[in-house]
């Protein structure tokens, strides 16, 4: 195809969804050496990720976005290093999310609840909810290019992953790790389930700090208590003081009255009590509250449970029983007002915990739950990542990681949801428990107990959604079964994810597939940061802020965005996104086929064949270098991570070197036609075709359209416009380049050419100055000693970039005085004297020096401190060497531009 029959600007709306059909219909997205090919050579070591199963609600958004560019980048990395590559992708049924989503469905559309509806039909509905839901959620991962086996997809729900999460609920509690018991949790009195602490998010609101007296059983004296939930009072079993606290000293051990119930309570001492907060005495209410839960434990104390599942006022609470709890807030808080128990009240700052999803206030409650014993599995998970092999990136993370690890606390398995998987354990007529991993072996289990069969009754809970998650890297690949896919793909090599939940999810996924596989799950750990709004403000639906991925990609393309977050990011950290970088990335991929488009043509106007061979000019040695030397960087910088360093030299090399002035000379060269013509089209389907292939990662659709182009171009031209392996069916599956050895020569043609552009750049700058049109030729004089002989061979390219008449180009070693009505410049060795000085102020040549000698001789100051700092005994000699150079040019910079200062006194 050539540029003229290419439309102007690339059109990602007619591309992205061909290119992609294309992809999977070719097969491109399955991995090489599949265990299940008869040839399959299990020696060879794989690269797998599972992808983070999204949830079956909503629509995808920017964590989404981040997280699929991401592992979409090392997935193609590895598949164009011809590394068998697997990406497990898959959905998850997320409880709470689905389930509350559910119930507001029927509750709007059938006006009945999720109780009258019945659990076997509510549970039916949830399964078309995820029918229509899932599939949306897979289109939508599709849009944004994830190259992933969609025949190896998985859903945490399906028949396989089921099997997985009983065996392992099994095995769990056949050891002893799972058991059931009350203990304090976080209570959603709307959803009326516990949920995790990942499902609690806190906000700062304006509330009430309530003082008042505790009174002492027989006793005119009070102990003073502040409290910010006075309805908690009702389950007061303490008042705790400071030990070495004298105010208190004489009422520990005496009994206080609980205020409205007059229930008797003891005075205690607990170093727990800060003597400088408040009034430096607690009410303790082991019932709700954690802290005090603890201190309850301490001290033997009996727990009090006030509140139903709906956050009411129980049996418990006296005269309130019954009232909503903060209405018997009020109602108690006035009773206590007129018993004269009242000290104060003021404003006072509250962190609030409300649900994730139905948003109501958590209450901490005592509820009999499901719990796993965690230590047991957190010795190994930590012995993983503290031996090396585990790598979490970035590393600073590590240290979160170690520190969550030693605090931690036995896990809440259990949630009060129909949607989920349901808990494996049957109860007999006298309460007792059968773990099974189904009802019949679960008879079997109650008949052997009893000598005979028994009606049993399954567990109505479901497991925490982070259960199953947990399991994720071995059972998509088929455990607890010894499948030929987890033989193979098991370990996986990356999680990649956000660092949000690498406490809640990670650390689980490690702590179980120790437990369960023996093995790692995977050995490296990448966490992505928050994608904020342009302000540095989380996005949300309050704030009116959130940036739709989809809508995005429909205005801009895929590429657009992709490129954005890609290299806007780097590990750990957050961004913020503006949709004017999105538009600037847009602007690159019209680059990227504009450059394509003037490549094609030059290809179309280069002859075939060439009766000579013509030596490469400096120009072509030069991107030729610089294009092995990007090469070389962006594969170190991917393996390290650094995708976002990577991506922005790509970017700097294909526009600011290889577009904005290889091709500007390309152009000069192809049309001397012949020898030069035939050579310049060989490096420029060399550097084209691997700026490709490095883009590939970062804009997948425009580099695979162009590609394609550019191969059926070159392969109409000359053999020799053929890469040396030959050209691949598709970029998505070509071979990654790889940086050559530097030969010697690399270093002086990057500095010649380096210099050229210095100068180009200098005339370029002082004609836009000047406003001097490009289309107005004019002369130039350049004086170098050093490099008077390069500048020659170069006359034709620095002319035409330049805007100078050809003929009235001087290049000369030396001089004996400035050229009248000359303005003098300076770039690096070389004096640049044009005839502008019409056009000069005085003052204002004097002022531009001025400013050029202050710049130059920072960059002197900044090298003389790096030089003479420990860097130049730790850093590699060639690298020292280079600051060396530069250190030197700035300096002869500095003199000849104070020269020119002279000149003008």
């Amino acid at each position: 195809m050539t540029e003229q029959s290419l439309p102007k600007n690339y059109d990602f709306s007619s591309t992205e969804e061909r290119l992609y059909d294309w992809w999977e219909e070719q097969g491109y997205f399955k991995p090489t050496n599949d265990p299940k090919d008869e040839d399959h050579d299990p020696s060879i070591k794989p690269f797998v990720i599972s992808m983070p199963p999204p949830n079956i609600t909503g629509r995808l958004h920017m964590g989404h976005a981040i997280t699929t560019f991401t592992e979409d980048l090392m997935i193609r990395y590895n598949r164009m290093k011809g590394v068998p590559t697997l990406w497990v992708p898959g959905t998850d049924h997320a409880s709470i999310a689905t389930q509350l989503q559910v119930e507001k469905h029927i509750l709007h559309t059938e006006e009945i609840t999720r109780e009258e509806m019945g659990r076997e039909e509510f549970l039916r509905r949830s399964w078309e909810w995820r029918e229509e839901y899932g599939r949306m959620i897979v289109e939508q991962t599709r849009r944004l290019g994830a190259s992933c086996d969609w025949e190896r997809e998985r859903f945490t729900m399906d028949a396989g992953l089921s099997k997985a999460v009983n065996e392992a609920f099994v095995r769990l509690y056949e050891k002893g790790l799972i058991y059931r018991g009350p203990r304090l949790i976080n209570w959603s009195p709307g959803l009326k389930t516990a949920v995790s602490d990942l499902e609690v998010e806190y906000s700062e609101e304006p509330g009430k700090m309530y003082h008042f007296k505790y009174m002492l059983k027989d006793s005119e004296d009070f102990i003073p208590v502040a409290t910010t939930r006075p309805e908690t009072i009702l389950g007061d079993t303490a008042v705790a003081v400071h030990p070495d606290d004298e105010r208190y000293a004489e009422f520990v051990g005496k009994t206080a009255l609980v205020p409205i119930l007059n229930r008797e309570i003891p005075v205690i001492a607990d170093e727990y009590v800060d003597r400088e907060f408040g009034t430096g005495a607690l009410k303790i209410t082991p019932g709700h509250d954690p802290n005090d839960y603890e201190i309850g434990a301490r001290h033997k104390l009996h727990t009090i449970s006030i509140m139903d599942e709906e956050a009411n006022i129980n049996e418990h609470g006296g005269p309130y029983e019954g009232m909503e709890r903060f209405a018997a807030r009020e109602k108690m808080w006035t009773d206590m007002y007129n018993a004269e128990l009242v000290i104060k009240e003021e404003p006072h700052t509250l962190n609030v915990p409300r649900a994730q999803r139905g948003g109501e206030i958590i209450e901490p409650m005592i509820s009999t739950q499901w719990f796993m014993k965690i230590q047991p599995l957190a010795d190994p998970a930590m012995e993983a990542v503290h031996s090396g092999q585990i790598k979490i990136v970035p590393e600073r993370f590590t240290k979160t990681y170690f520190h969550w690890l030693e605090n931690i606390q036995d896990w809440c398995i259990s949630r009060q949801l129909w949607w989920g998987h349901r808990i494996p354990v049957w109860y007999g007529p006298d309460g007792t428990q059968f773990c099974a991993h189904d009802e019949a072996e679960a008879q079997e289990k109650a008949k052997a107990h009893f000598g005979d069969a028994v009606e049993l009754v399954q567990d109505p809970d479901a497991l925490d959604t982070w259960f199953s998650s947990g399991l994720w890297p071995f059972s998509t690949l088929g455990w607890p079964d010894e499948t030929p896919d987890l033989n193979y793909f098991y370990p996986t090599a990356v999680m990649e994810t956000g660092y949000d939940i690498l406490f809640f999810w990670v650390v689980r996924m490690i702590m179980l597939g120790l437990e369960f596989t023996g093995e790692i799950p995977f050995d490296t750990v990448y966490l992505h940061g928050l994608i904020r709004a342009e302000d540095g403000r989380k996005m949300s639906k309050t704030l009116d802020n959130v940036v739709d991925p989809l809508s995005l990609m429909d205005e801009y393309g895929t590429d657009a965005l992709r490129f954005t977050l890609l290299t806007g990011s780097t590990p750990g950290n957050d961004m913020n996104l503006s949709v004017e970088k999105i538009e600037a990335n847009r602007n690159f991929a019209n680059k990227i086929w504009n450059a394509g488009r003037l490549v094609l043509s030059l290809l179309e106007r280069a002859p075939k064949e060439a009766n000579e061979d013509a030596e490469w000019t400096l120009a072509d040695s030069w991107i030729y270098a610089r294009c092995n030397q990007v090469t070389g960087d962006v594969s170190r910088l991917i393996d390290r991570y650094q995708f976002g360093e990577a991506g922005r030299q790509i970017y700097d090399f294909f526009w600011n070197e290889f577009a904005d002035w290889y091709l500007e000379i390309a152009k000069l060269q192809v049309t001397e036609g012949g020898a030069r013509a035939l050579k310049t089209t060989q490096v420029l389907v060399r550097v084209m075709d691997t700026s490709l292939r490095l883009l590939h990662l970062y804009t997948p659709f425009i580099s695979e359209e162009m590609w394609g182009h550019l191969k059926t171009a070159a392969q109409a031209g000359h053999a020799s416009l053929a890469p040396t392996q030959g050209w691949e069916d598709a970029l998505i599956i070509a071979q990654w380049p790889q940086a050559e050895e530097e030969q010697g020569w690399e270093a002086d043609t990057i500095h010649d050419f380096e210099l050229l552009r210095e100068v180009v750049r200098s005339i370029r700058n002082l004609r836009a100055e000047k406003d001097v049109k490009h289309s107005q030729k004019i002369g130039a004089t350049l004086v170098s000693a050093e490099a008077a002989e390069m500048l020659e061979g170069q006359a034709a390219s620095i002319a035409a970039l330049a805007g100078v008449a050809p003929d009235s180009l001087h290049i000369k070693s030396s001089i004996e005085a400035k050229p009248e009505g000359s303005i003098a410049l300076v770039a690096g060795p070389v004096e640049i004297y044009l005839p502008l000085a019409e056009l000069v102020d005085a003052a204002e040549e004097r002022s531009r020096l001025e400013k050029d000698l202050a710049e130059t001789r920072s960059h002197i100051q900044r090298l003389e401190k790096l030089l003479g700092s420990d860097f130049a005994k730790k850093a590699p000699a060639q690298v020292v060497e280079k600051e060396q150079a530069k250190l030197l040019d700035y300096k002869e910079t500095a003199q000849r531009i104070q020269a020119q200062l002279d000149d003008l006194k």
